[in-house]
């Protein structure tokens, strides 16, 4: 088995096994190897750095098929999206809602569902608070029909 480091007309590079040279030759010719990016048939061996045995390390080298085996890592990705003129304007009602909210209530931390439990079942007085609930303690608190609203979670100021 055979290791190429291969790159399509477009740039992109991938690598790929075969037999040996001659099963990568007609293969190409047949133009059965192709981008996985962009399924692209004009595909040629890009330069490869040579695979050397360091002396202070073992010689032995997995065999290929293990190493064919096992799929390359894919790059994290995030979510990404361009807004809108209206959309801006929503995130910016959303954030003035969160500073009103937070700034005209109570903050009670990890005691949150404590609290908003004393006020629903009247042991202390009806206040505006915020706080922290794990989900465990938000399903207990709907199932016990205590009402709370999420604080609207906002994307990094910088973006």
């Amino acid at each position: 088995m055979i290791r190429y480091s291969l790159a399509c007309e477009h740039g992109h590079e991938f690598e790929s096994w075969f037999a040996n040279s001659g099963a990568y030759d007609k293969q190409v010719k047949r133009k059965l190897v192709t981008c996985p990016l962009c399924g692209s048939a004009k595909v040629d061996k890009a330069i490869m750095a040579p695979r050397l045995a360091r002396k202070d390390r073992s010689t032995s080298m997995p065999a290929p098929m293990e190493q064919a085996a096992t799929p390359a890592p894919a790059e994290a990705t995030s979510p990404v999206a361009m807004i809108s003129p209206q959309e801006r304007e929503f995130r910016a009602k959303l954030k003035e809602l969160r500073d009103h909210l937070t700034s005209n209530a109570d903050n009670v931390g990890k005691k949150f569902p404590e609290e908003a439990r004393k006020m629903h079942y009247g042991e202390t007085e009806h206040r505006s608070i915020y706080g922290e609930a794990t989900p465990q303690d938000a399903e207990a608190l709907h199932d016990e029909g205590i009402e709370f609203h999420p604080l609207p979670v906002l994307p990094d100021e910088r973006n």
